[in-house]
C-alpha cells in the first residue's frame, strides 16, 4: 500500500458512536507512511478525546473554526491546501446534510468547501437513518459532486439493530484510502540531489565559484517529490524556496556538500546536479588578503583538488543508481561518455552551457541522456521544470535497485 506513502491525509471526525474506530483508522494510515491532520467535530469530541487522537497522530487536532491562533494565519485554508485527501470518518446522518447543502457553520464543512483535494466520506448511522430518502438524497447529491462515499457495511449496530449503517473498519478504509492515489513512479524511493554550486574561501570576503543557479536540480527535487519519493535536496549557496515536501540541507564548499551527502546516506537513487568546484586553494587566509600598493604584481593561488563527490558515492559499496551530470562548453557528448565511465555512473545528462538559452541561470533548457550502453536519448528545448519531469519519468524507467522500503514517517 505505498500509494499512501508521504501522503497528506486531514481526517474529520464527526459524532457518532464509530468515532472510535478513528484511532484504530490513524494508526493504519501512519503505518502506511501517511501524514495524518485530525478535524473532529463538537459531536466528536463528545465520543473520543482529541488528546487521545493527537498521540496517535503526532500533531495537534484542530477543533474550532473561530480559533483566534490558528486564523491568524487562515489555518483552516492552509489545512485545506495541505491535504492529499479529505477523509471523513464517520460521516453521520447531519454532517452530510451538510455537506450537501455547502454550508460552513464549523471547521470541517468549512474546509470542505475550502479544499481542491479530494473528499471521501464513510457513512456510520443507524440502519434506518441510511434508509431515509433524505440520507439517500443527500448522498447521492454528495457523490454527483466528486464525493467518494466508502461503505457503509452491514451488520449489528451499537442500538441493537442489523442492517446497512456501520461504518467499515479501519484497514478497510486505509485500502479505499490507498485506492484514491495512482501509484507514481518514484513512490516509496529515497532520492538524493545535489544543487547549486560550491564556495571554495580564499579569505573571509573573497571565494572561487561558478555561474550555477542551481534552478535545474531544485526543478528535479521537486519533480521526485511529485513522483512520490522522499527526497533529500543538498544545495550550495542560492536563493531559491525549497520545494514542497522536499528535505532541504544547505551547504557552502565542496568538502561540505560530500559530508551532507555521505551523512544522508544510504538512497536509492543519487542525481549529482550541483556545479561543484573541482579546485579550493591550499591556504585560506584567516584575514582579508590585503594588495600591495607599492606592487604591481599579481596573485599567486596554489589550488588542490576537492574530492570527487560523484565517484566516491557512486564507488560505495551499497551505490545508489547514480546519475551525473555534465556542464560542457564543447565536446559534450564524448566529454559526457568519459565522465560516465571514469566516475561509474548509471546515467549522464548532458548540457551545452555554452548555449546561453540552456546555460547557468537560463530558465529553460535541453540536454541528452547516455546510458551504459552509450545510447543517447535527447530531451527538446523546454521549460527546467518540464525538463525535470521528463527526465524523472526517464530515471524512474530505468532505476535498476532493490526494493523500495518505507521508512518510519516520525
Amino acid at each position: 500500500m505505498q500509494r499512501l506513502y508521504r501522503k497528506r491525509i486531514v481526517l474529520g471526525v464527526g459524532g457518532g458512536i464509530a468515532a472510535y474506530k478513528s484511532a484504530e483508522l490513524i494508526r493504519r494510515l501512519r503505518e502506511q507512511g501517511a501524514e495524518v491532520q485530525v478535524v473532529m467535530t463538537q459531536g466528536g469530541q463528545e465520543f473520543i478525546t482529541p488528546l487521545t487522537l493527537q498521540a496517535l497522530s503526532g500533531n495537534p487536532v484542530h477543533l474550532e473554526l473561530l480559533d483566534p491562533a490558528a486564523e491568524a494565519a487562515m489555518g483552516h485554508i492552509e489545512l485545506a491546501k495541505w491535504a492529499d485527501l479529505v477523509l471523513i470518518a464517520p460521516a453521520t446522518a447531519d454532517l452530510m446534510a451538510r455537506l450537501a447543502q455547502g454550508l460552513a457553520n464549523d471547521l470541517l464543512t468549512t474546509l470542505v468547501l475550502a479544499t481542491d483535494a479530494p473528499v471521501a466520506l464513510a457513512p456510520a448511522m443507524n440502519q434506518a437513518m441510511w434508509r431515509d430518502p433524505a440520507t439517500q438524497a443527500n448522498a447521492q447529491t454528495l457523490s454527483s459532486r466528486g464525493f467518494q462515499l466508502f461503505g457503509p457495511a452491514a451488520g449489528s449496530q451499537a442500538c441493537g439493530d442489523v442492517g446497512l449503517g456501520r461504518m467499515l473498519e479501519a484497514n478497510e478504509l486505509t485500502q479505499a484510502a490507498a485506492d484514491c492515489f495512482q501509484r507514481r513512479s518514484l513512490t516509496g524511493r529515497r532520492v538524493l540531489i545535489t544543487a547549486g554550486p560550491t564556495q571554495e574561501n580564499i579569505d573571509p570576503v573573497r571565494y572561487i565559484t561558478n555561474h550555477s543557479s542551481g534552478k535545474m536540480g531544485f526543478a528535479l527535487a521537486e519533480a521526485a517529490a511529485e513522483a512520490g519519493a522522499e527526497v533529500i535536496l543538498i544545495s550550495g549557496p542560492v536563493h531559491l524556496p525549497t520545494p514542497d515536501r522536499v528535505k532541504r540541507v544547505n551547504v557552502t564548499s565542496a568538502r561540505d556538500m560530500l559530508a551532507a551527502c555521505e551523512a544522508a546516506m544510504p538512497c536509492d537513487l543519487l542525481i549529482a546536479a550541483a556545479a561543484v568546484a573541482d579546485y579550493r586553494p591550499e591556504v585560506i587566509a584567516n584575514q582579508k588578503m590585503k594588495k600591495d600598493p607599492n606592487s604591481d604584481d599579481g596573485l599567486l593561488l596554489r589550488l588542490v583538488r576537492n574530492p570527487d563527490i560523484l565517484a566516491s558515492l557512486a564507488g560505495r559499496s551499497d551505490r545508489p543508481f547514480s546519475v551525473g551530470f555534465a556542464a560542457e562548453t564543447e565536446h559534450l557528448l564524448d566529454y559526457a561518455a568519459r565522465k560516465l565511465k571514469d566516475k561509474n555512473l548509471d546515467l549522464i545528462v548532458a548540457n551545452d552551457v555554452a548555449n546561453p538559452n540552456i546555460g547557468f541561470n537560463s530558465e529553460e533548457n535541453a540536454c541528452s541522456v547516455i546510458d551504459r550502453e552509450l545510447l543517447e536519448t535527447r530531451f527538446a528545448q523546454t521549460s527546467k521544470g518540464k525538463i525535470a519531469r521528463q527526465l524523472v519519468a526517464f530515471i524512474a524507467d530505468r532505476l535498476a535497485v532493490r526494493p523500495p522500503e518505507l521508512t518510519d514517517p516520525n
